[in-house]
């Protein structure tokens, strides 16, 4: 069968280190994709081959950005998945192979953030991953046909492990084109990548926004808004205060002694006095109408 379309991904890496002959695939038109999780923190060599991919993505901490080292043609039958006597074809059957560094065991995920070590979590993986798997999706669906589609339902490690409800028969398998995991593929009993947003990932590949995952708890939601209302009555008390303000022993408010002022300075402008004499006044009064302004103010 002819391999059709471009082979190799565009920037990625071509990593064939293993590529003496030995592990050579079979020529095939992928039509459906399988998503691994390496349950490792760095690109893994595969026994050099034995058990490899078609690609790996690495991540990229300082550049956010997924590296995409690929070890098999785009169709051309990789290694990564079990393939029993009888039964079906798995690594043969049309499969675009992918692993994606990083883990999908919460106990893997809370020991290496305890020991600070970089890794993606791929149940909760970083908008900017999302972002690059999606990316490669949607060119193999350009350039392969990989539909859009996939399995309704990733299930959480370890539960997805072994013959669970989400692993598919051999009928299924044979029949299903688009995306499914590890823990979905006949004759395996791998549960990566686990609880993988797909229904995220696979609407960033489809064009459109990225969702964003809400972590709040809903008690630091009622915190939130609770301080969101707080700050308004605060802004609009603000609004009001420099003249509703009324000052210790005095009944006026703020407005009222700026309007006394005012009829002071128009009753003082009548009184027949020159300039100079104006200009003394001021100068006399200026410094404790100032005072008691900032006083007031302050207070």
């Amino acid at each position: 069968m002819a391999r059709t379309g471009p082979q190799r991904i565009p920037g990625a890496v071509f990593d064939l280190y293993f590529g003496d002959g030995r592990y050579s695939g079979s020529d095939m038109e992928v039509n459906c994709g399988v998503i691994h999780t390496t349950e490792g923190p760095t690109l893994y060599d595969y026994q050099g081959g034995a058990s490899a991919p078609t690609v790996t993505s690495v991540p990229d901490f300082k550049n956010k950005r997924l590296v995409h080292h690929q070890h098999f043609d785009i169709d051309e039958s990789a290694r990564a998945l079990v393939n029993k006597a009888g039964g079906v074809q798995t690594n043969t059957a049309n499969a675009f192979q992918w692993e994606l560094v990083g883990t999908c065991d919460l106990a893997t995920h809370r020991k290496w953030t305890s020991q600070g070590i970089d890794h993606i979590y791929w149940p909760e993986p970083p908008d900017w991953a999302v972002r690059d798997v999606a990316a490669l999706m949607r060119w193999l669906n350009e350039q392969h046909g990989i539909p859009l589609t996939g399995r309704p339902e990733w299930m959480a490690y370890p539960a997805s492990y072994g013959d669970t409800r989400v692993r598919m028969s051999n009928a299924e398998w044979l029949a299903f084109k688009g995306w499914c995991g590890h823990q979905h593929v006949p004759e395996n009993d791998h549960g990566d990548p686990g609880a993988l947003p797909f229904a995220r990932i696979l609407a960033a590949a489809k064009g459109g926004t990225i969702p964003e995952e809400d972590d709040m708890t809903p008690e630091e939601r009622k915190l939130l808004t609770d301080t969101a209302a707080a700050v308004k009555r605060i802004e609009a008390a603000l609004a009001r205060q420099p003249w509703t303000y009324i000052g210790p022993g005095d009944p006026r408010d703020m407005h009222q002694v700026v309007k006394d002022i005012d009829t002071t300075v128009r009753i003082t402008g009548t009184t027949g006095m020159t300039p100079e004499q104006m200009s003394a006044l001021v100068k006399q009064i200026t410094p404790r109408l100032a005072a008691d302004l900032a006083a007031r103010l302050a207070n």
